[in-house]
């Protein structure tokens, strides 16, 4: 898994719904999106990576949804 093609995603994602005036909405917005439309090995590899260095490039705004919704974008054991 590339990640840095996963971050770029990632940021276009945050992009997309960090226009919207809320920003809880948006936050939860963006966890959504990543759960239903990312496979579990994407997820897991930005998860995976949050408390790197590698994930310097990946927007506040998708750092701070990924970060909180961190439990419900994990993969199922």
């Amino acid at each position: 898994m590339d990640l840095d093609n996963l971050i770029v995603m990632a940021n276009r994602i945050g992009d997309f719904f960090g226009s919207m005036p809320d920003h809880e909405e948006a936050l939860g917005n963006i966890a959504e999106h990543i759960q239903k439309f990312w496979e579990p090995r994407m997820r897991s590899a930005l998860l995976n990576s949050l408390d790197t260095p590698d994930t310097a490039a990946l927007s506040p705004l998708v750092r701070e949804a990924v970060t909180r919704f961190r439990a419900r974008l994990a993969p199922a054991a």
